[in-house]
């Protein structure tokens, strides 16, 4: 069935990782699986196309190798089943009938290599190589893209629909925008919702958290000094506003910003124009400024800790975001989410919740909001068998 042999090539560097093998021939998938086994991969095998997309959907598989002539379900319809499903796993497919234009389809539905048998060694092993290179890369490039343009904002219950519904009339406007709501309930989304979804998403979008900067330093931060403005300043530094000329800058926590920062965002705010720290020069500078607290800045103007101009300068438009125990609906979805997300990012095997367990998590109160929630997916999915049950949640979650 093989032929050749040789050096095996970069396996080394790939030991540990995840295959299926989808055959009919019980000796084909035996010999390939043993093979591999021999060389340090963990793998599985199906006898049919309907059993290997089963097990490629509840496991993760950094590679698959699927045959084309198979009974009941062929290799193309696995391919077409994997990606309705979602399977991100390098499929390789194999055949004995293999033609240009078979291999041509499978590549145009998703295959990452067509290889005919018999089967060469060095040729698996490379192919297995390139194709985990290119699983890795996806991988990074999606985590890259949740580092730079933020999570999704999952949920479907009314106050949800409600905020995307506005998210969709105010982001094209250059209005400036008070995000309000407890901590942990995803106010960083609505903003960055609100960039991507304006003219200025190709610019730049600049987060600052006023509550994580000394009042000493926030307004080097914010505006930027020149070099010998203070005794560290040993170069010209550009702040928040400069960087974020042509795109939105989001105030996050405003309510924590001192009254004299405060003054001089009012300014920019409204003249357009800002001096850096140790400078009497003014620069124009064209941002969209979003802002988020969990204070409630009406109280805080009372107390004189915030100002009232500022206040209606940033408040144009106001989004409340509703804390998770106000949106206690969106529970099962946000569980599968974080499900999705933290076995993705961690290589865990997917767990599936048991009823009892969610209806559990649905009725607990959540202090923290979203980010506890994530937290305590987490938890389980590290402390759980292979699904989370009521037991588990009795546990880990309400001791």
């Amino acid at each position: 069935m093989y032929k050749g042999g040789g050096t095996y090539l970069f396996i080394l560097f790939f030991r540990n990782m995840k295959i299926l093998v989808i055959d009919d021939e019980r000796s084909i998938r035996n010999s390939l699986k043993e093979i591999l086994m021999d060389e340090g991969y963990e793998v599985d095998v199906a006898e049919d196309g309907a059993q290997g997309c089963e097990m490629a959907e509840k496991e993760k598989y950094s590679v698959i190798f699927c045959d084309i002539k198979m009974p009941a379900m062929d290799g193309l319809e696995v391919l077409d089943k994997l990606n309705e499903a979602g399977v991100d796993s390098a499929v390789i497919m194999i055949s004995g009938h293999g033609d240009i234009d078979t291999a041509v389809e499978c590549i145009k539905k998703g295959a990452f290599d067509f290889i005919q048998k018999p089967l060469d060694l060095n040729r698996i092993f490379i192919t297995i190589k390139n194709a985990t290179d290119k699983v890795s890369l996806v991988k990074e490039t999606k985590i890259l893209k949740k580092k730079v343009y933020g999570q999704q904002m999952i949920g479907e219950s009314e106050p949800i629909r409600h905020i995307r519904a506005i998210i969709d009339k105010v982001a094209p406007t250059d209005a400036r925008v008070l995000i309000t709501g407890a901590n942990g309930t995803g106010k960083e989304l609505v903003a960055r919702s609100l960039h991507q979804k304006s003219n200025r998403s190709a610019m730049p979008y600049i987060e600052v958290n006023c509550a994580a900067i000394p009042a000493e330093l926030i307004e080097s931060e914010l505006f930027g000094h020149e070099k010998g403005a203070f005794t560290s300043a040993i170069k010209q530094h550009k702040g928040k506003f400069e960087q974020a000329d042509g795109g939105t800058l989001f105030l996050d926590e405003i309510g924590d910003m001192s009254l004299a920062a405060q003054a001089k965002v009012l300014r920019v705010l409204q003249e357009k124009k800002l001096s850096r720290v140790g400078s009497d020069k003014d620069l124009t500078v064209d941002v969209r400024v979003l802002a988020a607290t969990n204070k409630n800045l009406k109280a805080e103007i009372e107390k004189g800790n915030f100002r009232e101009d500022l206040y209606h300068r940033l408040s144009v438009i106001v989004i409340s975001v509703p804390s998770l125990d106000e949106r206690k609906s969106d529970i099962p979805l946000l569980v599968d989410y974080f499900i999705d997300q933290i076995c993705s990012e961690t290589g865990m095997s997917r767990r599936t919740v048991e009823p009892d367990a969610l209806q559990m998590l649905v009725d607990k109160s959540w202090s923290g909001n979203i980010r506890e929630l994530r937290n305590v997916v987490e938890r389980l999915l590290i402390l759980s068998g292979d699904s989370i049950t009521a037991q588990d949640v009795k546990d880990y979650v309400l001791y």
